[in-house]
């Protein structure tokens, strides 16, 4: 089975969530791209980061690893620092090497919902984020 969502879809959900305007694009197989505004003292730079998924397990485990520098990289942990406080905040582990750990299992509604299915892949074409998941006994 499938869920699919299409990229604005995702990219308003974000701006819902965060208050913040992030494009997301097709960027490849299992690849995003999201470009970031920031305010650099006189005028206004776009920076460009590439979210890839590198796995996902029937556990709801997802990492991902993330590209585009050593300011991208500040700008990342940061927010993550910033995520950890917030409710939620315990789903997202920092690993080495540029990687996130998404744990959704930690999530009680997501927790919930791995009871009945399993997560196999996530993946993206040129308008949309696929998620693939089985029903579990199947």
């Amino acid at each position: 089975m499938q869920f699919r969502l299409t990229f604005q879809e995702i990219s308003d959900l974000i701006e819902r969530k965060a208050g913040r305007s992030l494009p997301v694009m097709y960027g490849g197989p299992h690849t995003v791209r999201i470009s970031y505004e920031v305010n650099m003292f006189v005028k206004t730079a776009s920076v460009g980061l590439d979210l890839t998924v590198d796995q996902v397990d029937e556990n709801g485990n997802i990492i991902l690893s993330y590209n585009g520098g050593m300011g991208i990289d500040f700008m990342i942990k940061t927010a993550l620092n910033h995520a950890k406080s917030q409710p939620g905040g315990d789903m997202i582990d920092l690993l080495p090497d540029n990687r996130i750990l998404l744990n959704l299992s930690k999530n009680a509604q997501a927790g919930s919902l791995f009871e009945h299915v399993t997560l196999k892949d996530i993946s993206f074409d040129e308008q949309f984020a696929i998620i693939e998941f089985v029903p579990k006994g199947f």
